[in-house]
């Protein structure tokens, strides 16, 4: 299963999201409430996900079976889209695009209102549930998270211990320092880009924004900065470590023959020592290292190589948000699915992943985070919308991978120019775009 199949953390989690799609409905205030009494709802209702593994797997229709013994007079069917951003943008531009759905980045937050029925006031949601400020528009809530993910570097700790690595790093020259030791003392690549697959150059690295100063705010800042990427700044000390760790010959030999799913393998084996991800990605690095006859337990996680204050920081991030089509007509029956789901279901859990409800505890999988006292920050949304409208002007794309594959080929060799030229340029770009679109 590709990473493009389960998260939207990832196209993305989007810390951006691209410019919205034409269509849509006419704006509603009608409020889509589950009903008082589960026997009181009724309908079929279908779910669009991208999770088409576990469609296919059957897994979803067990959770549907589940859901039905709670609510016995809604039937919930799935539908699952490989390419979920491509086809579910297009669908939307007509009603039919089921009754529940995960909001596709592709939709700008701003148009929320046109596509979605709202699920209550901010004010009382963001009590009860995570990352409500994802989907907030004028104080009201469009979407809930299907789970939450922290960001950090999955590595294999055996092959770190082998190359006499036992405590994090806490700078980036620390990390690289660890990265060459892994290198020259067990032969394995000390890290893996991806950059052929693409998708985790962007998500993965523009989520760590917030990392570097344990600001909350971080990526709000962008919406009011003409120099994202100077000197000590979140993008300059994150594209820098990037930049360094392939400048230094510490990534693949050759970026454009990677795969996602072969680099699962290879972690898990030793071949390849740390990948920048999200937590979710923790279970499948495990569950490789287990069909490939590995310790699991080899599989661990670390934050972001820098320290506020002597703490480490890591961002907690939305995936994507379960949302109920403005259209349907069985709202009620699609808002009881969205919160036995969130609430009931034990998928996020399942998953290895941060549970949208706050009342639920942190998974086994970031125990390391927990044990060591990290300091989880859920980044404030607050100006994501001035963010995207200055990052579409400028034609950067935070939340793609092009430029950092361009970043990339700039510290190997492949294309001229150096990371001080290519950072001017980034800059002169965002303070272009954020004179006009940013207002």
């Amino acid at each position: 299963m590709g990473r493009k199949t389960l998260t939207g953390a990832l196209l993305a989690t989007a810390m951006l999201a691209v410019a919205g799609c034409s269509g849509g409905g006419t704006p509603s205030n009608e409020t889509a409430t589950a009903p008082s009494e589960p026997g009181g709802v009724s309908g079929d209702i279908t779910v669009l996900t991208h999770r088409t593994d576990l469609v296919q797997s059957g897994a979803m229709k067990k959770y549907a079976a589940e859901f039905k013994k709670t609510y016995p007079k809604v039937k919930v069917k799935f539908e699952g889209i490989t390419d979920y951003e491509g086809e579910v943008k297009i669908r939307m531009n007509t009603e039919n695009y089921g009754d529940v759905l995960m909001i596709p980045a592709v939709i700008a937050k701003n148009d929320y209102p046109k596509f979605f029925a709202p699920l209550g006031d901010t004010a009382g949601m963001r009590e009860k549930y995570r990352f409500t400020g994802k989907t907030d528009v004028s104080g009201k809530t469009y979407g809930i998270a299907s789970f939450g993910t922290a960001n950090g570097f999955v590595y294999n700790k055996a092959l770190w211990k082998k190359a006499g690595i036992t405590d994090w790093p806490t700078t980036p020259a620390q990390f690289l320092d660890d990265l060459k030791a892994v290198k020259s003392k067990t032969g394995a690549t000390p890290y893996y880009t991806n950059f052929k697959d693409g998708w985790p150059l962007s998500s993965p690295w523009t989520n760590s924004i917030g990392s570097v100063s344990c600001d909350k705010k971080a990526s709000d800042a962008l919406a009011t900065s003409d120099k994202p990427w100077a000197g000590g700044s979140e993008l300059n000390v994150i594209d820098t470590l990037l930049h360094d760790i392939v400048h230094d010959k510490l990534a693949e030999k050759d970026p454009t023959t990677t795969n996602w799913e072969n680099s699962k393998n290879l972690l898990a084996k030793g071949e390849v020592g740390s990948m920048l991800l999200g937590s979710w990605a923790i279970t499948q690095m495990r569950d490789a290292a287990k069909k490939a006859g590995e310790n699991p337990d080899d599989i661990g996680f670390l934050p972001f190589p820098a320290q506020k204050d002597g703490t480490f920081c890591a961002t907690l991030l939305s995936d994507y948000q379960q949302a109920v089509n403005i259209h349907s007509d069985h709202k009620g029956a699609a808002r009881a699915w969205i919160d036995w789901f969130t609430e009931q279901s034990g998928y996020s859990a399942k998953e290895g992943a941060v549970s949208a409800l706050k009342s639920a505890p942190m998974p086994d999988t970031l125990k390391p985070y927990v044990d060591n006292d990290v300091s989880m920050i859920e980044r404030s949304e607050a100006k994501t919308g001035q963010v995207n409208a200055i990052d579409n002007a400028s034609e950067i794309g935070l939340a793609k991978q092009d430029y950092r594959q361009k970043l990339i080929d700039i510290a190997r060799g492949a294309q001229p120019g150096s990371l001080k030229d290519y950072f001017a340029d980034l800059d002169k770009r965002w303070a272009d775009a954020a004179s006009t679109a940013g207002s």
